[in-house]
C-alpha cells in the first residue's frame, strides 16, 4: 500500500482527532462506524443526529441479546441449537430541529460549513455546521456527544442552536426510540442480487424482540423512561433519559409518549443573534434477570446523581480519564502524522471497546455495529488482550474472569462433545455455542489454547498470582483435561507420539484435518503450562490448590499424563519440502494461484462452495505463522523463515486478523518491506474500509493487533513466560523512532527504538525489571534508565517470498497452481 489510503481533503492529518471536513452520503455505514462513540458498555453508533442520513442506526449494550432456535437443514446431534444477537436497544441519538418548518438534512442542506471531529483527548464527538435555510436565514448548529468512560451507565448529547441573521421560528425535537423492532417496517437493504448474504452481518429478525415493560414521560422534567425485555433470551432493560435547556425562557414544551417512542418538543420565536442550547443526559441499565422496572430506578439514580454533580464535571473527568490512558498506551511515531493519527484512531476504539466492559465479553465488532452478532471470539485473547496486559492489566483481568464465568458452560460442552475437560464456544454471547457450521465454528478447538495463552500471558506480565491461584488454574486445568483425552497415541519407528485429529485451526479455508501444527503447537504449550501451573499454585498456596482440587476433582496422575501428552506432541514437519506443514495432509492438495485469480470472486467465501476452498492450499489467514510468533521459542529461525516464504504467497489475507501475524514475522525473518507494507494494511483496515465492510462495525481485534505490530513486530517484544521478557526491534527503514510503553509487574517502561539503540524508562513504579536485549540481560528501574547499542535492524530480504507452486514433495510429484473455473 504505497498511495494514501485516505482522502486528505476530507478527512485532513490531526494526530489527536479523527476530523471530517466534508459531508459525503456516499460511506455513511464507514462514518457511522467509525465515528462511533462507547465505553466497552455502552455504544452509539456515529449516526447524525437528525436520524434522516443514515446507512443503519445503532445503540448497543455489550451482552444485551436476543436468542432464537437454529433450524439446521439436516440435523445432527451436537449441533449449536440456540442463536444469539447482540440487540439494538432504544436510541437515545435522535435530536430533529426545524426552522421555519423546514427540517435539517445534512444530505440535501445548503451548507455553508461543516466539520465533524472525534477527539481522541476528550472522548467527545462533536459537529459544526453552518446551514442556510430555504428561506435563507444562516443558523449554526453545533453538536456534541461522548459515552463516559468514568461513568459506565451514561452518555451525554448537547445541541446549540444559533440564528445568525433574520428571525423566526424554531422546533428541536429530542427523542427516545425503540428502533429494533421498528426495523421491521423498515427493514435494511438486502444483499445485491445474484450473490449471498454476508455470513459475517448479524441475523435479522422477523418478529418483536423487545416486549414493552415500562413507558412514561414527565413534560415538566423533561425525562422519558422507556423499558423492555427480550422477548426469548429474557433480558431486561432500562432506558431513562433527561434534558436541560438552556435558555428556557418562551419556550413552549409539548411531550409525546407512545409504546416505543418518546419526545420531547421545544418550539420558540428566535431573533438574530440568540443561541438554543439542549443538553441531553442518557442512563442505560440491563440484567439477565431483574425486572425492567427496577433498572428505569437505577438508571434514574444515575441520573439524579448527574443533576446534583453537575454535567461540566462528566467532561473534565472524561478528559482526565482519557491522560491518564495516553500515559500508560501511547505509541509514538515522530515525523509521521500521518501514521500517528491513524494508530491513536485505533488505540482509542480499542479503548471504547474495552474499558467498562467489565463482567461481558469484547464482541468482534465492539459496540459499533452489529456485525458478527455481537460475539465473542477467539480474537479477544490472541488479538486484544495482550494490549490490555500491558497498557491496562485491570481490563485484562475483567475480560479473562468473563472467561472463567462461562466455565459451567463449557464443560457441558465438552460433555456433548463426549469429552472431558472443557471447550470453550467458537462465537457465543451467553456462554453456548452460536456457530452454525461446526466445521469452521466448533472443530476450532484450539480456543481452549488461546484462552488458556491470554491467562498465562496476563499472569507473567502482572504476578497476579491471587488470580491464577482462584480462579485462572481452573481454566488451565480444565482446558489441558480437554486436550489429554482429545488426542491419542500412536507407535510408529518405535516412538510413540500424540495426536489431534478433526479439529480446524485458524485458517478457515482449511477446515476439520488432523494433526493441526498451529493447534498441536499451542495444545502442546496448554499441557505443559497447565502441569506447572498446578505445581506453582501447591506450592504458594495449599490452601488454593487444595480448594481447586475439590472444584475440578483433579488427580496427580492427570497432571503427569499432561506432561507426557506435550512431550510427544506430533508436530507436523516435512523434510522434503523444509517446512510445518499445516496439517498432516496439507501438502497432499494442488495449489490455489491467488497470483491469478481476479478480485471479482474475492474473497473467497464469498464466490466458492466450501468444499471447493477446502480442496487446495489456500489461506484466509497465516495459520503456521501465527504458531511462530505465539509460541516463538519453539521455532528455529531458519524454521520461521521457511514456514512464512512457503504461506505467505498462498495467503489470502480474506480475515482482517492475517495482516497482522505476517507483518510480525515479516519483520523478524527479514521481509522488512514486506513486514511494513502488512502493518499499514492492518492499520488503514476500517479508516480506509480496506475489507469493504466497516459498515457493519470496526474490527476490534484488528486494532489491538495494530499494537502487536508496533511493539512485537517492529519492537521485537516477545513475553516467554517466566519472567523472561526479550527484545530484538526492526525499525521500518522509514522510520527514525518508535515509542511504546509496556507494563511489568506494576512498572511500566517506555520503550525507543532508534536505528542505533533501544533504550528503557521507567515511568511509574519502583520495581527494577530485568530484559534481554539480542542475548543482553538489562535491569531497568527507577532512577535507572538502560540503553543497548542496536547493530542493525535484523536480517533484511528483498521484495517478496517466491510462489511455492513446482515445489516437489517427498514422493517425487510437483505441487501445481491452477484457478478452480467453472466454465
Amino acid at each position: 500500500m504505497t498511495a494514501e489510503p485516505m482522502d486528505r481533503s476530507r478527512f485532513p492529518v490531526d494526530e489527536w482527532a479523527l476530523r471530517e471536513c466534508r459531508f459525503d452520503d456516499a460511506d455513511l455505514g464507514v462514518t457511522e462506524s467509525l465515528f462511533s462513540v462507547g465505553n466497552g458498555y455502552l455504544g452509539l453508533r456515529g449516526n447524525y443526529e437528525e436520524s434522516r442520513d443514515f446507512h443503519a442506526d445503532g445503540t448497543f449494550v455489550n451482552g444485551f441479546h436476543e436468542t432464537w432456535p437454529i433450524l439446521h437443514a439436516e440435523e445432527a446431534y451436537g449441533l449449536a441449537r440456540v442463536g444469539q444477537s447482540i440487540v439494538n436497544v432504544p436510541d437515545p441519538k435522535v435530536i430533529r430541529l426545524y426552522v421555519d418548518d423546514e427540517p435539517l438534512q445534512v444530505s440535501e442542506a445548503d451548507l455553508l460549513g461543516y466539520e465533524r471531529v472525534l477527539d481522541f483527548r476528550t472522548g467527545v464527538l462533536s459537529r459544526t455546521l453552518i446551514w442556510r435555510t430555504p428561506s435563507g436565514k444562516r443558523v449554526r448548529v453545533k453538536s456534541q456527544r461522548m459515552v463516559s468512560f468514568t461513568q459506565k451507565h451514561l452518555a451525554v448529547m448537547t445541541m446549540e442552536v444559533t440564528l445568525l441573521d433574520g428571525r423566526g421560528p424554531i422546533q428541536i425535537s429530542s427523542q427516545l426510540v425503540n428502533r429494533q423492532d421498528r426495523d421491521l417496517e423498515h427493514p435494511s437493504v438486502e444483499s445485491p442480487s445474484g450473490t449471498i448474504a454476508d455470513p459475517r452481518r448479524a441475523s435479522k429478525f422477523s418478529r418483536r424482540v423487545l416486549v414493552p415493560q415500562v413507558s412514561s414521560i414527565d413534560e415538566e422534567t423533561g425525562r422519558i423512561r422507556l423499558g423492555y425485555r427480550s422477548a426469548e433470551s429474557g433480558m431486561t432493560i432500562g432506558t431513562v433519559v433527561d434534558h436541560l435547556l438552556d435558555p428556557p425562557d418562551d419556550v413552549r414544551i409539548q411531550a409525546q409518549m407512545a409504546e416505543d417512542e418518546g419526545k420531547m418538543i421545544y418550539r420558540l420565536q428566535m431573533e438574530a443573534g440568540q443561541t438554543l442550547t439542549l443538553t441531553k443526559l442518557v442512563s442505560m441499565h440491563s440484567a439477565h434477570h431483574v425486572p425492567a422496572r427496577e433498572l428505569i430506578d437505577r438508571a434514574e439514580r444515575t441520573l439524579d446523581r448527574v443533576a446534583e454533580d453537575g454535567v461540566g464535571r462528566l467532561f473534565t473527568e472524561q478528559k482526565e480519564w482519557l491522560a491518564e490512558f495516553w500515559q500508560r498506551s501511547d505509541v509514538e511515531i515522530p515525523g509521521h502524522p500521518e501514521l500517528q493519527q491513524a494508530i491513536r484512531w485505533n488505540l482509542f476504539a480499542l479503548a471504547q471497546a474495552t474499558a467498562r466492559a467489565e463482567t461481558t465479553g469484547i464482541p468482534a465488532k465492539g459496540l459499533t455495529g452489529s456485525g458478527y452478532g455481537g460475539h465473542y471470539f477467539w480474537d479477544t485473547e490472541i488479538y486484544v488482550l495482550p494490549f490490555l496486559t500491558y497498557t491496562s492489566p485491570y481490563a485484562a483481568r475483567n475480560a479473562l474472569r468473563f472467561r472463567v464465568s462461562l466455565l459451567p458452560a463449557a464443560r457441558r460442552r465438552a460433555q456433548e462433545l463426549c469429552q472431558k475437560g472443557a471447550l470453550f464456544p467458537w462465537r457465543t454471547i451467553n456462554g453456548e455455542e452460536a456457530s452454525a457450521y461446526y466445521a469452521a465454528g466448533t472443530a476450532q478447538y484450539h480456543i481452549d489454547a488461546d484462552i488458556s495463552y491470554g491467562v498465562s500471558q496476563y499472569v507473567s506480565a502482572t504476578g497476579d498470582v491471587d488470580f491464577l491461584c482462584n480462579e485462572g488454574i481452573d481454566i488451565l486445568v480444565e482446558t489441558a483435561r480437554l486436550w489429554a483425552d482429545l488426542g491419542f497415541w500412536r507407535q510408529q519407528n518405535g516412538r510413540s507420539t500424540f495426536h489431534i485429529h478433526g479439529v480446524t485451526g485458524p485458517d478457515e479455508y482449511t477446515t476439520v484435518v488432523n494433526d493441526n501444527t498451529y493447534t498441536n503447537v499451542m495444545a502442546r504449550w496448554n499441557l505443559q503450562r497447565a502441569a506447572d501451573a498446578v505445581e506453582e499454585v501447591r506450592r504458594i498456596d495449599p490452601e488454593a490448590y487444595a480448594q481447586m482440587v475439590r472444584r475440578t476433582g483433579l488427580r496427580p496422575e492427570e497432571v503427569e499424563e499432561w506432561q507426557r501428552a506435550a512431550r510427544g506432541m506430533a508436530i507436523p514437519f516435512d523434510a522434503a519440502v523444509g517446512i510445518h506443514p499445516q496439517d498432516s495432509r496439507f501438502l497432499d492438495r494442488e495449489m490455489w494461484d491467488l497470483e491469478h485469480t481476479p478480485d471479482s470472486v474475492r474473497p473467497l467465501l464469498l464466490h466458492h462452495h466450501p468444499l471447493v476452498i477446502y480442496r487446495f492450499q489456500v489461506l484466509k489467514q497465516a495459520d503456521v505463522v501465527l504458531a511462530a510468533f505465539l509460541q516463538s521459542q519453539d521455532f528455529t529461525p531458519e524454521e520461521k523463515l521457511a514456514d512464512f516464504s512457503y504461506y505467505d504467497p498462498i495467503t489470502t489475507g480474506d480475515s482482517t486478523l492475517s495482516a497482522v501475524a505476517q507483518s510480525i514475522m515479516a519483520a523478524e525473518v527479514g521481509y522488512q518491506e514486506l513486514a511494513y507494507e502488512y502493518f499499514l494494511k492492518a492499520l488503514y483496515v476500517d479508516l480506509a474500509n480496506l475489507h469493504s465492510n466497516t459498515a457493519d462495525g470496526v474490527h476490534v481485534a484488528s486494532l489491538g493487533g495494530i499494537w502487536s505490530t508496533l511493539a512485537s513486530g517492529f519492537g521485537g517484544f516477545r513475553n516467554l513466560g517466566d519472567q523472561r521478557w526479550t527484545f530484538d526491534p526492526r525499525l521500518p527503514e522509514e522510520w527514525e523512532e518508535l515509542s511504546f510503553r509496556i507494563t511489568l509487574r506494576g512498572t511500566r517502561i517506555k520503550v525507543t527504538v532508534r536505528r542505533e539503540e533501544i533504550s528503557f524508562v521507567v515511568e511509574e513504579g519502583t520495581r527494577p525489571i530485568t530484559l534481554c536485549v539480542r542475548g543482553e540481560e538489562v535491569t531497568v528501574g527507577p532512577d535507572a534508565p538502560v540503553s543497548v547499542a542496536l547493530d542493525g535492524q535484523g536480517p533484511v530480504l528483498e521484495g517478496t517470498p517466491p510462489n511455492p507452486a513446482g515445489t516437489m514433495r517427498a514422493d517425487g510429484t510437483v505441487i501445481s497452481a491452477t484457478v478452480p473455473r467453472g466454465e
